[in-house]
């Protein structure tokens, strides 16, 4: 069967809304942005950890404490599924790693922006949680199947996450002026990055259309986030808070909160190391793995011990 039939009949799978699997054929540019989307996703996963797991120690009660802890520890899961996922695809978690530590790999920006206070942490599951699960819940329709299973429980888990931030949120805004005022402060900080996790305008988005067109993405960035501005911004007004946008306002017409203009430059120096935590997340992860590294041979060595005993 020639290239062009290949083609084909791989577009007609995807029209007729079956699953693509890692043993099916597929174009090789469908199998590079699968690559380059779920690693972005897995790192995003593990380089998320770093901010939240900082305030662990910190927790105001034994109760947050625990919650944070397990939220921190469901992310180091997801990592290792979208992880697997990718390795279906024919590359190894090693490659995939080391992609992450040399900078090769993009992970989401909002992650390079520093948690100051535990309101960051409520703010951080209602904001940041919010828009992950407005991204995902709709990338588990996704046209791959490996990646669109391993999100269902993902979603699940990250709605647990956002309902833990917004309990937080919650009890801050009801709680004393000074925890109403660091709260509004962490919004202020976290709302505009929050945006940016759709990535790029749908003009200057160059996987958009490709993504769409296999159906990995259903919708684009900028429907993404309009969707996300219109359910929390109730939200907002219903906890009291203020939102950081002098231009938002409600269209009667289109029933759409009108926001302003993303500052994109801030967007495009975070995503190139830039930001204000790019190389403190880096270097955390990158002694991580090095003090990791006689766990991993030890495993292997025991493996390859238990392998050649039972030959």
């Amino acid at each position: 069967m020639d290239e062009a039939k290949k083609i084909e009949e791989f577009e007609a799978k995807i029209a007729a809304g079956e699953k693509i699997e890692p043993k099916d054929w597929m174009p090789d540019r469908y199998r590079h942005q699968l690559i380059r989307m779920i690693s972005q996703h897995a790192h995003s996963e593990i380089v998320g950890m770093l901010p939240e797991a900082n305030w662990i120690t910190r927790a105001p009660n034994l109760k947050r404490k625990m919650t944070l802890l397990a939220k921190v520890q469901d992310e180091a899961g997801h990592g290792l599924y979208l992880y697997t996922a990718a390795e279906t695809l024919g590359i190894s978690r090693a490659e995939l790693v080391d992609q992450l530590l040399t900078g090769k790999a993009k992970y989401s920006s909002v992650f390079n922006y520093p948690t100051l206070t535990w309101a960051d942490m409520g703010v951080i599951g209602w904001l940041v949680d919010g828009a992950a699960i407005i991204n995902q819940t709709m990338l588990a329709k996704s046209s791959y199947g490996p990646y669109s299973r391993s999100l269902i429980r993902i979603c699940k888990e990250e709605n647990f996450h956002k309902k833990q931030g917004y309990e937080i949120v919650t009890h801050m805004a009801q709680g004393t002026s000074e925890q109403k005022e660091m709260l509004q402060d962490a919004v202020n900080r976290f709302w505009w990055p929050s945006l940016m996790m759709f990535g790029p305008s749908d003009k200057n988005s160059p996987n958009s259309g490709e993504l769409m067109k296999w159906k990995v993405k259903l919708k684009s960035n900028d429907e993404l986030r309009q969707r996300y501005v219109n359910m929390t911004v109730p939200q907002a007004h219903f906890l009291g808070l203020t939102l950081p946008d002098d231009d938002l306002k409600h269209n009667k017409e289109t029933e759409n909160w009108e926001f302003g203009e993303i500052d994109w430059k801030e967007f495009y120096a975070v995503i190139k190391g830039n930001g204000p935590c790019n190389k403190e997340r880096m270097r955390a992860r990158q002694n991580a793995h090095e003090e990791g590294r006689w766990v991993r041979e030890a495993a292997l060595a025991y493996a390859h011990k238990k392998k050649k005993a039972a030959s």
